[in-house]
């Protein structure tokens, strides 16, 4: 047993968990491959938060068949969040999957590939924090969430809500820069909620002072926060400590409040825009982001029109939408019926977007001439790209001020840029 293969979907944190279980085996002596048929342990880390994500790790993991008849001795393991408490119709459609591991429930798994290796796992795991990172990678700090929002799976499966420590992170942030990692987002399904569930009396804010410490570190981000949890404290910390970047990214969901009320957000939509007052005022360029569900059981052309309204009043820097999609399991699927026909959501998606390409476009329009700070990250297509403090993509030439022939690796290095051209999804521009 030499070789692993991790193949992922979904959000930043299964990303951030690939990584870590890959850590993990890299530390029992295995080696990445980039094909699974040529891994001996291979790993599918699922999503279930709309059914198009589900289709596509049903559609993976049968894909995988063949690879056990050629591959009796390999090991396969499906994780994340297709991965309930319950697993018995899981392995009645996949009786080819050895094992179902729930999200960061790595043991098993790693228990597994010792015992085959002779190894004593735990003795040879140490730190999951990404053996080689890149310069901007993730840290989940939270795990679960202890809000029960009628339309979303993720409660049963993650759990409920868990915050590391202050010092458990700090530890990990730092060796990560010692590796090279210059920007680290911290991640949690309410990560604005981080250190609620503990008695230390530590929030998010005490989190950022003491990151704000770590040497090497150049930038701060979170993901994703709720606005119940979204306070003057944290908004104060994004304002004063200077690594924590000026972006904010605050789901509202929907823009009527009798959506919301269904949905069990507690909130309205009057106190959301409070919010968004309040870290504006606050925060000098910060960027705001959000995230709209349309065609929610029982909303209705009117309140559908409230949240364009919405988006258009308080002109996000981007808005993650998606049409509404049953969840089996969760409060929604059991107590409301999907009343709004696919092509309706089909047409109110793409109305949102619509509108809100229009406004980015206006938005980024504004940075034509700027010179703005980004983080080289890598290159593609030719240009280097990264990402400004407000979480822009920018992509820029990596010659425009180089006068040798050798072209400078400037991947980790905060670079000034020129912007040379606008569009609603992007920014491109030369080195100043």
């Amino acid at each position: 047993m030499q070789t692993y293969h991790i193949w992922t979907i979904g959000c930043q944190m299964n990303t951030a968990d690939s990584e870590r279980l890959g850590s993990a085996l890299e530390q029992l002596g295995l080696t990445a491959v980039t094909r699974p048929a040529d891994a001996d342990v291979v790993v599918l880390n699922s999503c279930v938060v709309r059914q198009s994500a589900e289709d596509k790790v049903t559609g993976t993991l049968n894909l995988t068949q063949p690879l056990r008849k050629k591959r009796p001795d390999a090991v396969l393991a499906l994780t994340g969040c297709m991965v309930g408490p319950r697993t018995e119709e899981l392995q009645r459609r996949f009786p080819h999957v050895d094992l179902f591991l729930r999200p960061q429930e790595f043991e098993p798994l790693l228990e597994l590939v010792g015992e085959r290796l002779g190894l004593d796992w735990e003795g040879c795991v140490g730190s999951l924090a990404p053996q080689r990172p890149d310069v901007a990678t993730y840290v989940p700090i939270i795990h679960g969430c202890d809000l029960m929002c009628t339309f979303c799976i993720i409660p049963y499966r993650r759990g409920r809500q868990a915050s590391r420590s202050v010092d458990d992170v700090a530890h990990e942030v730092e060796l990560l820069a010692t590796r090279g990692v210059r920007e680290v987002t911290v991640l949690g399904q309410t990560v604005d909620a981080y250190g609620h569930d503990r008695d230390e009396g530590d929030d998010l804010a005490d989190l950022f002072t003491r990151l704000n410490d770590v040497d090497g570190l150049d930038r701060i981000r979170f993901l994703t926060s709720h606005p119940s949890y979204m306070s003057s404290r944290i908004i104060r910390s994004v304002a004063e400590l200077p690594k924590v970047c000026e972006h904010i990214n605050l789901p509202v969901q929907a823009g009527d409040d009798e959506v919301l009320q269904r949905m069990r957000r507690p909130y309205t939509i009057a106190e959301y825009r409070d919010i968004i007052s309040e870290i504006r005022d606050t925060i000098p360029d910060v960027t705001v982001s959000t995230d709209i569900i349309v065609g929610f059981p029982g909303e209705t052309e009117e309140q559908y029109q409230h949240t364009l309204q919405l988006v258009d009043d308080l002109r996000f820097d981007k808005v993650h939408g998606a049409a509404y999609s049953t969840r089996p399991g969760t409060i929604a699927a059991r107590t409301m019926e999907d009343d709004v026909a696919p092509e309706e959501k089909q047409l109110r998606l793409k109305g949102l977007e619509t509108l809100q390409e229009g406004i980015l476009t206006g938005i980024n329009s504004r940075y034509l001439h700027d010179t703005v700070q980004v983080l080289a990250e890598n290159r593609k297509r030719g240009s280097w790209t990264g990402r400004t403090r407000g979480n822009k993509l920018v992509y820029f030439d990596p010659t425009a001020t180089a006068d040798s022939v050798a072209e400078p690796d400037l991947t980790g290095q905060l670079v000034d840029v020129r912007i040379t051209r606008t569009g609603p999804w992007s920014l491109a521009g030369v080195l100043a």
